[in-house]
């Protein structure tokens, strides 16, 4: 019984030992993150308060002042950008899930995932040659465009494969019931798929929120309070670089507190992508 036993005992012993090392290094790739959180919350959450969210910077050498100038702009310059690549990631996402094998939607798919893996400083610089420049100055619209461009991958990805898991019997369902092609995209299929739709969205608004590379070649900051997006413009992430990196006490505690609030929506953002697909998630 002895010598059965011990084979039994040593496969236990190693696959709880393998578990424990698993377990270790999971709990390890998570401290970094821990330390990172803790750190800014407790530098950044006691900067933050009333005046800090609804007054602008205020010059060198005197106290106080806010942020409302970047959380403005930050809205604003999100909000354009997921105006213009939300609907054509989706259509696009939507075109590569109908044709699938096309010759179009292979070369298609292919630059989406290169333009996924381009620096986002280089599409910062493409941004300034194809509209700073010919324009003739710095303007919020063009960092949204540059923003943009860096959401959509992700949001055209997310569709894809999100509408890929759907049966082919949905399909077959709605033009048995004499459907054209594009009811049955809008009315079933897209609905049906409508979580990993809503969490690719999100993905790639977090994913841009904390973007300083692009706006620094096309929105480049501005002190003052500004909605017009024809002249440059402020947001959270270009306060943060310039001065975090400045020798001003005061302007490091306007860094750290609008750290501390780009963290926390980003943090939100992905809570909520979360409970998004966890709710609606597509059941085959």
């Amino acid at each position: 019984m002895k010598a059965k036993n011990s084979p039994v005992r040593f496969r236990i012993g190693k696959n709880g030992f393998f578990k424990g090392v698993v377990i270790a290094f999971a709990f390890s790739c998570v401290i970094p993150l821990l330390f990172i959180l803790a750190y800014i919350i407790k530098a950044g959450i006691t900067k933050i308060n009333w005046n800090f969210l609804v007054n602008v910077p205020k010059p060198v050498g005197e106290s106080g002042g806010g942020i409302a100038n970047a959380l403005l702009g930050s809205i604003i310059i999100i909000a354009v950008a997921a105006v213009i690549a939300i609907p054509i990631g989706i259509l696009g996402g939507i075109y590569l899930s109908e044709n699938r094998k096309s010759k179009l939607a292979y070369w298609a798919r292919l630059s989406i995932d290169i333009l996924q893996g381009v620096p986002s400083i280089v599409i910062g610089i493409v941004a300034y040659f194809w509209l700073v420049k010919p324009f003739g100055g710095f303007s919020s619209v063009s960092g949204s465009i540059a923003l943009a461009i860096m959401m959509l991958p992700i949001v055209v990805r997310s569709t894809e494969e999100t509408l890929k898991l759907l049966p082919d019997t949905l399909r077959e369902a709605g033009f048995a019931l004499g459907m054209p092609f594009h009811r049955v995209v809008l009315k079933v299929i897209v609905p049906c798929g409508i979580s990993g739709i809503l969490s690719g969205v999100m993905l790639s608004i977090a994913r841009i929120a904390g973007e300083t590379a692009p706006l620094l070649f096309t929105a480049f900051g501005n002190p003052y309070l500004s909605t017009s997006l024809t002249k440059p413009m402020q947001s959270l992430p270009l306060l943060i670089f310039n001065y975090a990196t400045s020798p001003y006490n005061d302007w490091h505690d306007l860094a750290w507190g609008a750290s501390c609030i780009l963290l926390i929506f980003v943090l939100v953002l992905n809570i909520f992508t979360k409970i998004i697909t966890r709710k609606w998630k597509v059941q085959l």
